[in-house]
């Protein structure tokens, strides 16, 4: 008689369940007690309690004396040697490739780094005549349509640290040169929840940007779509804003963002992006 194999399914259905209660656990700073667990989770009491103390034995959650679990060291030490912003090219590429083909432009990812806006990723635009950055480049966070939207989105007090740091150069005759207008810009960037650099970093260049955020609503990148002002028209500027936040929406949702941060944090989350018509 053959042997009848085991369901597959059983030790996903058990992996899942770790897995749903480590995520809750993560998002609770104090800690979460058993039954906060079960009830978060939906995986019932006896075996939360027989996954936890697992997991304790192994260091990777810790128990305090009121019976809270924590994350413990051993995550920790894991996640401490993550390179995030390899993971962050890796999640954000297809979705690059789309908005590249849906605008024939530029595309570009950055992050903010020492001040500067430090260019990750770049895809260049198949136009003969056409705008980009070397991965690797640094620039102005005032002068730069990623550097806007990555500081809009900073936590507050984050913020003004930041601000304190910019000294105002001019890159061109229409770069932002003084604290309060590029805090007015902003604000604006915000509320509508993308930026625009209209000639601001390289005269006849125009660029659209939008934040991608974490988790937490944090902003741990930005994604812009950048060409020159004779294709990228002040007319174009709504369409390529919907498209770059489409996208950049999109990667903060693949990284852990909800979309129920979503009005908060001023994003609109479409379905896909949309091809852009000249």
């Amino acid at each position: 008689m053959p042997k009848v194999r085991k369901s597959a399914a059983a030790p996903v259905g058990v992996i899942s369940k770790v897995l749903r209660i480590l995520e809750a656990i993560q998002g609770a700073p104090s800690g979460l007690g058993l039954k906060t667990i079960s009830d978060l989770t939906g995986v019932n009491k006896s075996t939360a309690h027989r996954f936890l103390k697992h997991l304790e034995r192994e260091n990777y959650l810790i128990s305090t004396e009121d019976g809270a679990y924590l994350i413990g060291p051993r995550f920790w030490q894991m996640t401490a040697h993550v390179n995030h912003r390899a993971t962050l090219q890796a999640v954000a590429r297809p979705i690059l490739w789309d908005l590249w083909k849906a605008t024939q432009e530029t595309v570009n990812l950055a992050v903010l780094d020492q001040e500067t806006v430090l260019y990750g990723d770049v895809i260049e635009s198949p136009h003969e005549f056409r705008l980009a950055s070397r991965v690797g480049t640094r620039r102005p966070l005032h002068a730069t349509a990623l550097g806007k939207a990555l500081t809009a989105f900073l936590p507050e007090e984050q913020k003004q640290n930041i601000l304190k740091t910019i000294t105002f150069q001019a890159s061109t005759p229409k770069t932002i040169m003084n604290l309060v207008q590029f805090r007015q810009e902003l604000e604006k960037i915000h509320q509508q929840g993308y930026a625009v650099d209209n000639e601001e970093a390289v005269t006849g260049a125009r660029c659209v940007s939008a934040p991608i955020l974490d988790a937490e609503g944090l902003p741990i990148a930005a994604i812009s779509v950048s060409g020159p002002v004779t294709r990228v028209t002040a007319n174009q500027v709504p369409a390529l804003a919907g498209a770059v936040t489409s996208a950049a929406c999109a990667i903060s949702v693949e990284l852990g963002f909800s979309p129920r941060n979503a009005e908060s944090a001023s994003l609109q989350l479409p379905d896909k992006v949309s091809p852009v018509r000249s």
